[in-house]
C-alpha cells in the first residue's frame, strides 16, 4: 500500500482553520494514490502550549467530535495528532493521536507516553502502546519525543509492527540533526518502515524544519519533503515475498 507523511504550518489556536488546511493535504495524499496519511503533532492547534493550557474548547473530547467530520470524510485513513481530553473537569489533557479509517471510522487512540519538558505542565503521559491495522499491515504510534526512547520502536517490532508512524515537531538547529539521525536509524535497528510528519515554518515558539520523510527497514530514504513547503510525501510499504516488511 501507499502511504503518506505530511508538513503544513498550523493557523495558531485555530482548530476550523487547521481542519481545512489538514482535509486540503488528505485530498492531495489520496489523489496521489495513497492510502493513509499521518500528521504532525499537535497539527490540529499548533505547538501553542499557553492556549491549550487556557482554552479548554482546543481539547477534543473523542475521536467522534464533529469538528474532524471534513477530515474524515477524505476517503483515506489519517492520523491526527492533537489535545486530546483525559476525564473531567481538572483533568489534564493529553497529547494524543486519532486514527480514522478511511471510511471515517475510529480506529485507535494512542496517547504520547513521554512528554517533552515544557508539556509536562499542560498535559498528562499516555501508559500504552498504540497500534492498528490496515491493508494487512499492523502499524506503531509514536508522537515525537516517544522516538527518542528505544524500547517503544522495540516493542513495536517485537509486536509485528511493519510500520512505525510518527507525528513531530522538530524545528530549525538541533531539531534538524536530531530528525536526520533518529529516524533512520530507528528504521534501520527495528526493520520497520519509518514515517515522519512534521510542521514547517512558525509552530509556536519554535520553527518548524519540514523534511517530513519516509525511510524503508534498514533506513534507505523513500521520500523526503523540502524544508519550506506544507506538503505530502508518498512511498510503498508492504511485505516481501518471504512476508518480512520490505518494498512492494
Amino acid at each position: 500500500m501507499k502511504i503518506a507523511a505530511a508538513q503544513l504550518t498550523s493557523a495558531p489556536a485555530d482548530i476550523p482553520a487547521n481542519v481545512r488546511r489538514l482535509t486540503a493535504l488528505a485530498e492531495q495524499a489520496r489523489d496521489q494514490g495513497a492510502e493513509l496519511l499521518v500528521l504532525p503533532e499537535l497539527a490540529l492547534t499548533g505547538y501553542e502550549l499557553e492556549a491549550l493550557a487556557h482554552d479548554p474548547t482546543l481539547v477534543v473530547r473523542d475521536a467522534d467530535d464533529p469538528r474532524l467530520d471534513a477530515l474524515r470524510s477524505t476517503g483515506i485513513a489519517t492520523v491526527l495528532n492533537c489535545a486530546v481530553s483525559t476525564g473531567g473537569p481538572g483533568t489534564r489533557p493529553a497529547i494524543g493521536t486519532f486514527v480514522h479509517g478511511p471510511d471515517g471510522a475510529p480506529l485507535t487512540t494512542y496517547l504520547k507516553q513521554h512528554l517533552h519538558e515544557q508539556e509536562n505542565a499542560v498535559f498528562a503521559p499516555g501508559d500504552r502502546d498504540g497500534r492498528f491495522e490496515l491493508g494487512g499491515l499492523r502499524f506503531a504510534l509514536a508522537t515525537c519525543y516517544d522516538s527518542h526512547f528505544p524500547d517503544l520502536p522495540a516493542r513495536a517490532a517485537a509486536d509485528g509492527c511493519e510500520v512505525y508512524l510518527a507525528s513531530t515537531l522538530y524545528g530549525t538547529g538541533a531539531g534538524i540533526a536530531q530528525r536526520a539521525t533518529i529516524y533512520p536509524r530507528l528504521a534501520e535497528d527495528t526493520g520497520l518502515f519509518v514515517a515522519l510528519a512534521n510542521h514547517v515554518g512558525p509552530a509556536g515558539p519554535w520553527t518548524g524544519c519540514g523534511r517530513a520523510g519516509i525511510w524503508a527497514p534498514g533506513g534507505a530514504l523513500l521520500a523526503e519533503a523540502d524544508d519550506r513547503t506544507p506538503m505530502v510525501v508518498t512511498a510503498e510499504v508492504g511485505r516481501t515475498s518471504e512476508g518480512r516488511a520490505g518494498n512492494r
